[in-house]
């Protein structure tokens, strides 16, 4: 390509940006790519514009581009990812705990044999933002550890998941689905925790990208009421302290906090098998609306904005594994798309009070 060539890139890449939707997003690249696309194109007009170098800068700029792609192309299917760290993990970090230590292991294991034989094209995509690799990472004096694993298919654009081990301090199932923008669906949310062994906390909804039901693709509600009837335990009210739930939650979220660890397994299993189903069969009856892609990921950028701000989680990370790698992991991987924060905002509290025998 010769230099005199170089405006082309400007259509080009722009077209570029809006086809290609991977479904690890982050801004940093797209950052990069905007600010070099916006120099080349204005610099062009300058009488002083060397079109040698900015051709080079421009050039230069894709080569690192493409080969960035290359370097994070998964070369592992996501049982090998799974397996790369032991999962799934048949005892916990903490040899203290003796009775079902890992309260919430059946939870993945269903979700990725449920993955497995329900999606299309399912694919694993690397855990990482291009520095740091967020699949593991474990703190060997305090017994916590976190397995995270992220995924792909023709029907969604990112499915993560993450198991957070602490003996009997702390166990978390999380989980998020994130349709492909062609579908103006809501995201799947799931966050399940433990303290103690003594306090539960679960949250498993349809979380909506707009404030009308009707605005989406298709109607859901209707579906999960049905659902969510079947288990008086799973109809609490979420506080406030965190969350608003007249923002990206429904009317349908099953939310529970409770001290029986039965409610677990009668209940909370079942609900969350049944909620995963209905939200893979409303994607698959959806019909896909390719012009709308632009608008759905907006959708999903704010859907990531709010939860990364308020995720009550980030400081028990930084507490665990440092208040650096906890803001890269919350931003750069869990809300991908969303702002990150200057290090120094993140509090240092734990989730769902401390640990047995410490004093907040």
């Amino acid at each position: 390509m010769m230099p005199q060539h170089l405006l082309l890139l400007v259509p080009m890449a722009a077209a570029y940006t809006l086809n290609v939707q991977p479904s690890f997003v982050g801004r940093s690249a797209s950052t990069r790519l905007t600010s070099t696309l916006v120099d080349v194109g204005t610099s062009a007009f300058d009488p002083a514009f060397d079109s040698v170098s900015r051709y080079q800068d421009a050039s230069n700029f894709f080569k690192n581009l493409h080969l960035e792609e290359q370097l994070e192309e998964p070369t592992m299917t996501l049982r090998e990812a799974e397996a790369q760290h032991g999962m799934p993990w048949k005892t916990s970090i903490d040899k203290n705990v003796a009775d079902d230590e890992l309260l919430y292991m059946k939870f993945w294991e269903w979700q990725h044999s449920f993955m497995e034989e329900n999606l299309t094209d399912l694919k694993y995509e690397a855990c990482t933002n291009g520095e740091t690799d967020f699949s593991f990472n474990v703190n060997e004096k305090k017994k916590a550890r976190i397995v995270n694993i992220c995924a792909s298919s023709k029907e969604y654009r990112k499915i993560r998941m993450t198991y957070y081990d602490a003996g009997d301090n702390t166990q978390v199932f999380n989980a998020v689905w994130y349709p492909d923008p062609e579908y103006n669906l809501p995201v799947l949310g799931i966050d399940i925790l433990a303290f103690n062994r003594k306090k539960y906390l679960a949250i498993v909804d349809f979380q909506p990208l707009h404030e009308d039901e009707s605005d989406h693709d298709a109607t859901y509600e209707h579906l999960l009421e049905p659902l969510k009837e079947k288990y008086d335990s799973l109809k609490g009210r979420m506080s406030s302290k965190f969350y608003d739930e007249t923002q990206f939650f429904s009317q349908q979220m099953l939310f529970a906090r409770f001290d029986d660890e039965n409610v677990v397994h009668d209940d909370l299993f079942p609900a969350f098998k049944s909620y995963v189903k209905t939200h893979v069969d409303l994607v698959k009856s959806t019909e896909r609306n390719p012009s709308q892609k632009e608008f759905v990921m907006e959708r999903q950028e704010a859907y990531d904005e709010y939860s990364a701000e308020r995720d009550p989680a980030t400081g028990l990370f930084a507490a665990m594994f440092g208040a650096e790698w906890a803001n890269d992991f919350v931003h750069d991987f869990l809300f991908s798309m969303s702002e990150k924060p200057d290090v120094s905002a993140i509090p240092t509290a734990f989730v769902g009070g401390p640990p047995s025998g410490r004093k907040p």
